[in-house]
């Protein structure tokens, strides 16, 4: 069950509901009728999730427009420090800390948790593709101030 079924309890009444239906009703003309009623309510439900799903990616879009905007480097400014964070994270995990081992020292030094960097790495990848399409369509920060 979704997210949202879950939170709003959806699913699970209807179901419960339809079993009440399948005890009240016996004849088979009333249990198809009830369960064409059952049916109806639960398309209703899933097209209002639906609905209130795509309202929010509409209202996240907006906002990311209107944080495209800005030539604050707090606003806007995030995505490109979570960036160079990523790389140079990159950089010591696979190039300075291999070679930090083979230095003869008493102690090397400790490894990064790679299952969380790959989870931000390849977050930010996915992130970095839409600034670039962000940038292609003209909502690049340096040239909204330029237009």
């Amino acid at each position: 069950m979704n997210f949202l079924a879950s939170l709003f309890g959806g699913g699970d009444t209807i179901k419960a509901v339809g079993d009440s239906l399948d005890n009240l009703f016996t004849s088979d003309e009333e249990r198809l009728e009830k369960q064409a009623e059952l049916m109806k309510a639960q398309r209703e439900y899933d097209y209002l999730e639906s609905k209130l799903v795509a309202d929010l990616n509409i209202a996240q879009t907006e906002v990311n427009k209107e944080e495209a905007k800005s030539a604050n480097i707090f606003v806007a400014g995030w995505r490109p420090a979570i960036g160079w964070i990523g790389a140079l994270s990159l950089f010591y995990q696979f190039v300075a800390y291999p070679i930090l081992l083979w230095l003869p020292i008493e102690k090397p030094p400790a490894p990064l948790d790679s299952s969380t960097l790959m989870t931000l790495i390849t977050g930010m990848l996915g992130i970095a593709g839409l600034r670039s399409f962000d940038k292609m369509k003209g909502t690049d920060t340096a040239a909204v101030g330029k237009k």
